[in-house]
């Protein structure tokens, strides 16, 4: 196991949802439901929340809106577990306003991912960061998700990147294990975080320290006791949970894309709060979809 494994002293580690964004039917923000589902998640275990990721719909809020939501997150958890803020962007610009707003709001932390839209070098990409990183006061992560980021993060320039002070970790979606495993074993020192449901338990045995899971924002029960079987060294049972893991998100991908979180969490028993509908052109799982959801949440006993 590597040194920077789950049994090292961290401050940002455990299982950290990237919570949802709750919209009214209108689309407009409801921070009453979105702090309620951080709530929700912390109320069953989790060590950590983060606002502003790709199930919250980051790229469809408007500025004010994602500092409310942070604002909101914050207010309701923040004394209780750490906040790692998204506040990515495709200019520098607005990312370091982002990142500001995010400090500015109680935010532990900010994640950075990589620009977006246009293709930039490598040396963009690392002034970037040293930008982002020189203009506020808390960690920084870098979000690595080139399927979606679109840009590349050659492993050269991650070793560049870790050297900035400031930069703290890297939560990384990017599916690419041995990309993954040649950074944690280049930059242990680094605080690494899976974001694929996927591949937790994997990563976990390279070196993760935290998971961030689409299926913790519904059954976080579920990967909290994956990871602590997995520090108490129960590696068994931690696996035998990926596979549970497995079966909730091949159930919640089967309809539009981030479309079936927001389902489960209406067919969830002890969900109190209404998460509304995704912001167009985004979308919920049809009905025909949420019946089919709601079968297999069922079958697998988890409503």
């Amino acid at each position: 196991m590597s040194p920077n494994g789950p049994a090292a002293d961290v401050a940002i580690h455990g299982v950290i949802p990237p919570t949802i964004t709750a919209y009214y039917d209108d689309e407009d923000l409801n921070l009453e439901a979105t702090a309620a589902h951080a709530r929700f998640v912390v109320d069953r275990g989790v060590h950590g929340v983060f606002p502003l990721g790709t199930n919250g719909e980051f790229p469809m809020l408007k500025p004010d809106e994602r500092a409310a939501v942070i604002d909101a997150v914050v207010e309701e958890v923040g004394d209780e577990v750490p906040v790692l803020a998204g506040v990515s962007a495709p200019s520098t610009r607005n990312t370091v306003s982002y990142a500001l707003d995010a400090q500015e709001n109680g935010a532990d932390a900010v994640v950075v991912g990589i620009p977006y839209y246009y293709p930039i070098d490598s040396e963009a990409i690392i002034e970037h960061y040293e930008e982002v990183v020189g203009a506020v006061d808390i960690p920084v992560f870098v979000y690595h998700y080139p399927a979606r980021m679109g840009n590349k993060l050659e492993l050269e320039t991650m070793n560049r990147i870790a050297s900035i002070e400031g930069i703290v970790g890297v939560k990384d979606t990017s599916g690419d294990v041995a990309w993954l495993g040649q950074t944690i074993d280049q930059n242990p020192e680094l605080t690494y975080l899976a974001g694929l449901d996927s591949l937790l338990f994997a990563e976990l045995e390279i070196g993760c320290t935290g998971l961030v899971s689409a299926v913790s924002n519904v059954f976080p029960e579920i990967t909290v006791e994956l990871y602590e079987s997995y520090v108490a060294g129960n590696e068994t049972h931690a696996s035998d949970l990926q596979s549970t893991v497995f079966d909730v998100w091949k159930a919640l991908d089967r309809g539009p894309y981030l479309g079936g979180v927001k389902s489960a969490l209406d067919l969830h028993l002890e969900v109190d709060f209404d998460p509304g509908p995704m912001r167009r052109p985004l979308k919920r799982m049809s009905q025909e979809e949420e019946v089919q959801l709601e079968r297999t949440l069922r079958t697998l006993d988890l409503i």
